[in-house]
């Protein structure tokens, strides 16, 4: 099914490189779970082929993927490995927003284009034990001062997705003399900086989304390179759509797990392997239709941000199509496993890994009560509008 979402010969380009590299990122990954540590394997294998610079614009010399594109990559990577799909896809979302809304200047985004080229790796650092997610508004504790020549930075945050390989943490900071959250861009090599490795999770252990501390940290005045009025800049980024990218590959890997299974077991009390049974059909049915519903909302909502006039048009799809494609993911691998069943919570089997790493999908942002408030919130207030419109309609017919 997943073929009818592939449209051009570019997508069908990078889906066989990666394909190339399959085994050795599939095989690494029970290892990357059980150690809790980061798929070092994969990420050598995934700059061989040029993926951080995948959403790098044709014009700085990157792919130029778009978000479809991205989408694509991402659902069948992290099929392979879904901690190595969720590190690098930050990379690539960073990367698709930083140039498309050109948050930077143009020297400095031509400059770190290089950088990209080379194969750097950059995320957001911006959660906090105190805040929790920027999404909901926190203030950050990290604080940044000016000093001449420069800035000081002191502070610490959590869940620093892809720690041990990133070459730049774009971080948020309060400045108090501005009374604004900025963004500075920090290199790994900076003195001051550090990674306390004490990512201790049962899910997506292989993220080491450790703790990034700074202390006393100098940086450029340079490299104060935001400071957007909403942490999130306010604008609508369709490239936060590699997140739910991610758990649909882990989707597809459960029902490629547990369809390979029931064509393949049979009990000595059947004449045929269990694929035959009512039961175990109704689930894998079951299974299909999620796929299908989370497909074409997630590619749907993607397409349509693509499109520069449907863009405009864009209020809380992605939050959408993040919802619905995590919690059908989640029901998709429940359902996988009860098709295999006891068997399924096997350490030795894949499905208790997808199971813990799928449900990590509910605290990636946006969470999901925010969504269906947003969702009420502007159902209610369209409802106004028209009452509005129709009055005022009325009116000029008098």
């Amino acid at each position: 099914m997943k073929d009818l979402f592939i449209k051009t010969k570019r997508q069908e380009y990078w889906l066989e490189q990666l394909a190339s590299i399959s085994e050795p990122i599939k095989a690494e990954a029970k290892e990357v779970d059980e150690q809790s540590r980061f798929p070092f394997e994969a990420h050598k294998l995934l700059l061989q082929i040029g993926y951080p610079k995948l959403t790098l614009p044709k014009e700085y010399g990157g792919e130029g993927l778009s978000v479809y594109d991205m989408v694509l990559v991402q659902e069948t990577l992290a099929s392979y490995d879904e901690n190595a799909s969720l590190s690098l896809g930050w990379t690539l979302g960073v990367v698709g927003e930083l140039y498309e809304k050109k948050l930077w200047t143009e020297d400095l985004l031509s400059r770190f284009a290089q950088e990209i080229n080379n194969g750097a790796i950059i995320n957001r650092a911006v959660s906090e034990v105190a805040t929790g997610s920027p999404t909901r508004g926190g203030r950050p504790g990290t604080n940044a001062v000016s000093i001449e020549g420069g800035w000081l930075l002191n502070g610490r945050k959590i869940f620093t997705t892809a720690s041990p390989v990133l070459d730049y943490f774009l971080t948020s900071a309060w400045i108090e003399e501005k009374n604004k959250i900025g963004f500075f861009l920090i290199h790994k090599d900076v003195q001051g900086l550090s990674i306390e490795e004490n990512w201790e999770m049962s899910a997506m252990r292989g993220t080491s989304s450790h703790d990034l501390v700074l202390k006393d940290v100098i940086v450029p005045v340079s490299h104060l390179v935001e400071l957007p009025i909403h942490p999130s800049g306010g604008k609508i980024n369709g490239w936060i759509l590699h997140i739910p990218a991610t758990y649909l590959g882990i989707a597809q890997a459960a029902r490629d797990y547990a369809l390979h299974f029931a064509n393949h077991h049979q009990p000595n009390s059947l004449n045929a392997p269990i694929s035959t049974l009512p039961n175990v059909q109704q689930l894998l049915g079951d299974i299909e239709l999620m796929l299908h519903q989370a497909r074409f909302v997630l590619y749907g909502v993607a397409e349509a941000y693509d499109d520069p006039a449907r863009r405009e048009l864009i209020t809380n799809e992605m939050a959408v199509a993040k919802h619905t494609v995590t919690n059908l993911a989640i029901e998709i691998v429940d359902k996988a496993m009860r098709v295999v069943g006891a068997k399924s919570l096997q350490l030795t089997n894949p499905l208790q890994r997808y199971y813990r790493n799928v449900r990590a999908g509910l605290h990636n942002p946006p969470m999901d009560d925010m969504t269906i408030i947003k969702l009420a919130n502007a159902a209610i207030e369209q409802q106004k509008s028209d009452e509005i419109n129709a009055k005022t309609i009325e009116n000029k017919g008098k």
